[in-house]
Order: C-alpha cells, then sequence, then structure tokens
C-alpha cells in the first residue's frame, strides 16, 4: 500500500515562452516551471520545414533550487548542444529522414511553426509552440518578370521610399526569398534576383551575362526609386563572388556590396557547370558575348578536380590553393575591386572547406586598402565557422551537403554551434552596416513588429 503522507509529488512542468509570435531572427526566452530542484527535464523542438520535413532536436536539463529552467542561463546536461544558448533547440535541429537539407518553408509569408515538448522522469509532459516569421506584417511579396528578369520584390510596410539590396544566391541558383523578406521585415526594398535554375533561366550557372544583372540594376533604379539612391548588392559563396564583380564592373550602379563566404577570383562553373559546356571549366560570366578569364582556366598548377569524380581530400578548398599557384593565371582572374565605388561588407568562415572564403576576404580587404580606397571596408571573420552562414536562428548542423546542381557532395565545415553563431553575427553585423552606409539607421528597427 502506499503511504499517501510520504508519496513523492509528481511534478507538471509548465511552458513560458516570450516572445511566441516574432520574426526568425529574434531569440526568445523559453523557461520550464513547475519541477522539483535538481529534476531532469528532456526538452525537445520539432519544425516542419521544406517538402513537409520534420527537423528535431532535444537536449535534457537539470532544474535549478527553484524548480525552473531557463535555456537563456542554463546549459544542458546532455543531448544535441552542449552550450548555454537561449535557441539552441532550434540551430541543433536535423532532419527526421537524415536526408533533406532545405531549411526554409515553401512559401516564406507563412511562419515556421516549432513545437516544444518537456517530459519528466516519471513522464509527465508539457506542450507549447512558437512561430517564426520571415515577412513581417505589412511586408508585401510580388514576383517580378520583366526585362527578362526573374525575381521577387519583398517591400517593407511604411511610407517609402527605402534603401534597396538586391540579393543573389550562391552556386546552387534561384531566387533567395527568404534573405530578401527577413530584409524587407528591417526596413530595407529587397529584390531577390535569380540569375540561374530558376523560370525561364538556363539550369546552369555556365555562361551568365552580366548584362542580365546590370538590367536587374537599372531596372532598381528606375522602378524602385530607392531612399538617396542607395543600392546594395548582396550575394553568398559564388553569389558574394557575383556581388563583388557587379560592385567593381559597374560601380555607379552599385552603392555598396555585400560579400558571405565570396570568391576573390572569378571561378569556373564548378559543381553548377552545364557538362555540356566545360562542366566544372567552363566559363561562368561573360560580357558583350566574351567569357571573363577565370582561375580554371588551363590552370598549370592544379592536377585533381573535386567536382570531376576523382576522389578529392576532405577539404574541397585545397583545390584553390593550388590554383593559386599559378600566378600569372591568378592575376588575370582577379576581380578588381578597387574599382567598387562604396562601401565593402566581407563576411567569412575560417573553417570553409569549400573554398577559402576567410582569404579571399582578407585578399579583398588588402588591395582596398592598397589602393587607398576611400569608403567603409569592413570585414567579419567567424571562429568555427564554415561556408553555410545562413540566416540566424535556423538550423547549423548540416556539415555535409549534396550539390543541388551537380549532386556531389561536399564539405561546407564548422562546427553547429560555430555556424550558428555565424549565421547570428553576420546577420547583426549586416544589419548595423546596411544602417551605417544607406544613411537609414534606425528606419528599420521600426519595421520589427510581427
Amino acid at each position: 500500500m502506499v503511504n499517501l503522507m510520504t508519496a513523492k509529488p509528481v511534478s507538471t512542468p509548465v511552458f513560458s515562452i516570450d516572445p511566441i509570435h516574432g520574426l526568425i531572427d529574434e531569440p526568445r526566452r523559453i523557461i520550464v516551471s513547475g519541477l522539483a530542484p535538481d529534476e531532469l527535464v528532456a526538452i525537445s523542438a520539432r519544425t516542419q520545414r521544406a517538402g513537409g520535413i520534420d527537423w528535431m532536436s532535444q537536449a535534457t536539463f537539470m532544474a535549478d533550487a527553484h524548480g525552473m529552467i531557463d535555456l537563456t542561463r542554463d546549459a544542458p546536461v546532455g543531448g544535441d548542444y552542449a552550450e548555454v544558448s537561449a535557441m539552441g533547440l532550434i540551430w541543433s535541429q536535423q532532419p527526421v529522414d537524415g536526408a533533406s537539407a532545405e531549411l526554409f518553408p515553401d512559401d516564406v509569408m507563412e511562419p515556421l511553426l516549432t513545437k516544444l515538448t518537456a517530459e519528466t522522469a516519471d513522464g509527465v509532459q508539457a506542450e507549447a509552440e512558437l512561430y517564426q516569421r520571415f515577412a513581417a506584417q505589412g511586408v508585401e511579396r510580388r514576383e517580378i518578370r520583366e526585362d527578362g528578369l526573374v525575381g521577387t520584390l519583398f517591400t517593407p510596410s511604411g511610407q517609402g521610399p527605402h534603401p534597396v539590396v538586391m540579393v543573389l544566391n550562391g552556386s546552387g541558383g534561384g531566387i533567395n526569398e527568404p534573405r530578401a523578406a527577413l530584409l524587407a521585415s528591417r526596413g530595407y526594398q529587397a529584390f531577390a534576383l535569380a540569375y540561374f535554375k530558376a523560370p525561364g533561366l538556363s539550369p546552369f550557372i555556365t555562361e551568365t551575362p552580366l548584362e542580365y544583372l546590370e538590367a536587374g540594376l537599372n531596372w532598381v533604379r528606375r522602378e524602385l526609386q530607392p531612399k538617396d539612391g542607395f543600392v546594395a548588392v548582396s550575394g553568398q559563396s559564388r553569389g558574394g563572388e557575383l556581388a563583388l564583380l557587379l560592385g567593381a564592373t559597374f560601380p555607379d550602379l552599385v552603392s555598396a556590396v555585400i560579400a558571405f563566404v565570396p570568391g576573390a577570383m572569378v571561378h569556373g562553373a564548378q559543381g553548377a557547370g552545364d557538362p555540356a559546356r566545360g562542366g566544372w571549366q567552363g566559363a561562368t560570366w561573360t560580357r558583350g558575348g566574351v567569357p571573363l578569364p577565370h582561375l580554371w582556366q588551363d590552370n598549370s598548377a592544379v592536377h585533381w578536380h573535386p567536382w570531376a569524380g576523382d576522389a578529392p581530400p576532405s577539404r574541397h578548398h585545397s583545390v584553390f590553393f593550388e590554383g593559386l599557384k599559378d600566378r600569372e593565371l591568378a592575376t588575370r582572374a582577379r576581380i578588381p575591386v578597387e574599382n567598387i565605388a562604396g562601401p565593402v561588407l566581407l563576411i567569412s568562415g575560417r573553417d570553409d572547406r569549400a573554398w577559402p572564403s576567410s582569404l579571399y576576404s582578407r585578399m579583398v580587404v588588402s588591395t582596398l586598402r592598397r589602393h587607398d580606397h576611400p569608403h567603409l571596408v569592413r570585414h567579419l571573420d567567424f571562429d568555427d565557422a564554415g561556408h553555410a552562414i545562413n540566416l540566424p536562428i535556423v538550423p547549423s548542423t548540416q556539415l555535409v551537403r549534396v550539390h543541388p546542381v551537380s549532386k556531389v557532395p561536399y564539405t561546407n565545415g564548422g562546427t553547429p554551434s560555430g555556424n550558428a553563431k555565424a549565421n547570428d553575427g553576420s546577420w547583426r553585423g549586416m544589419l548595423a552596416f546596411l544602417d551605417e552606409v544607406s544613411g537609414s539607421a534606425g528606419h528599420q528597427r521600426s519595421q520589427a513588429n510581427t
């Protein structure tokens, strides 16, 4: 018979989340109370992402003397991450099926829903939900199919004009709507422009004409009437290379350059290349119908090809170091960044294993310094971060991926924790940079309410 006078009371966990609804870049305070002192509780987070794939994480925590767990204060004692991190249950998520790598919803105008569950050793559970939005209240989305352009425009709430950011994707191609929607939520008119692998465009990056991007810049200036004429170009990876190239080629059209994990050289088509037009070694960019010289153009120093079927070293970026040994070719392939006529922000990971974005960014900074560049130059270089520096508070666990065009596996590098810190730091660093150089400091902060 159970002695009711001495039986241990069963605790009942209770969630508190502040705020429940918010933009994806907004950290939350997650608290579980109603526990016994020192009680162990497992907390899991499940989010349905692109394609209906569930991503999940779990960590175990020990309650304090007041029977409370506060994720902004407490590190887990075991689980999928191992540090104090308010949103660790989000960035440590992995796909349940172990295969999917797409992080963002199919419709960026709809929020991501994460379901949280806390379970005690006695099997008592509590549940809660939090919502992450890309588009703040009042942000408008419009597909653009004009002047041969393929993209999506996101316009913030409130009366314009607004400074403009053109958003370019990397070697995966397509339209980077999540980043553009979040930029609009922070007060910038954001034009996510595809340049390949989108409806009506080539499925490959090979021989992309710079005139197409020039048409995009001219359309932005003509149709969007940016505040004070400010148009920044932001790109990721190959898009970072392209952002630097556009700033150097069309300095009158580009007010500022934001280059995430960029190349300082023009490279061949690599993993996004058309097999029928040179594949990995095909030309990427053309101007006036003439291919731009690139680092893989009969490079005398490169003897292996990580995307051509050979077994590469674990760090693909080794081939880029080899490529730079052909100094004459590297000089011809160098992006003339000294022609950029505005501020430059470079963002890199010191453990980038796709290509050496930290080195490339330092090369750009050095070149601009030697040429007495009269505008702000800032380099954010993150420890333990790899190639996939992304938006804040999203899963950062996909260290190895299959390239979306070539279908060849490659390594991003970094650690989940280091990548999560770089995701957050790069986003906030980019907003601070844009605040400073666009002359609109404080304007976008008014757009944060959801």
